[in-house]
């Protein structure tokens, strides 16, 4: 499987706030899920087969938090949906990038998730997704 976009993540101050925008577009808005492991919760926003996920900070510990506080609200990352996620890791370190994630974590709906650094990906957060098989 080629990657393809999986979804855009953007830093929001106040969920709520940002929903109402995508919502008066007429974007179809999910329901509020929480990450604790990342301590954040997120809504995601869905224009056909595009997906925006929108941010925001449950703990000042957080990386949106920190994102937050040094650029403020914006784009936080363009995650790539991949198969294979380990041997992509080891592709890309063995071709020089700097990847945040040796081994990938749980992100969204079951998801496993890894991140390229900012400095290997002309200065974009990249966040590698990859969805579970079907059943």
């Amino acid at each position: 499987m080629r990657a393809m976009i999986d979804h855009i993540g953007i830093a929001v101050a106040d969920l709520e706030e940002a929903s109402r925008l995508y919502q008066t577009l007429g974007l179809e808005v999910g329901e509020v899920e929480v990450v604790a492991s990342e301590q954040v919760q997120l809504r995601v926003v869905r224009g056909g087969e595009t997906l925006i996920e929108l941010l925001e900070a449950t703990s000042g510990e957080s990386a949106i938090q920190h994102f937050l506080a040094k650029r403020g609200p914006g784009l936080h990352h363009i995650a790539l949906r991949v198969s294979h996620l380990e041997a992509r890791l080891r592709q890309l370190q063995a071709a020089g990038y700097q990847v945040l994630d040796q081994i990938p974590r749980l992100g969204r709906d079951g998801t496993r998730v890894a991140f390229i650094h900012p400095r290997s990906a002309s200065g974009v957060l990249l966040e590698l997704v990859e969805r579970p098989e079907p059943k």
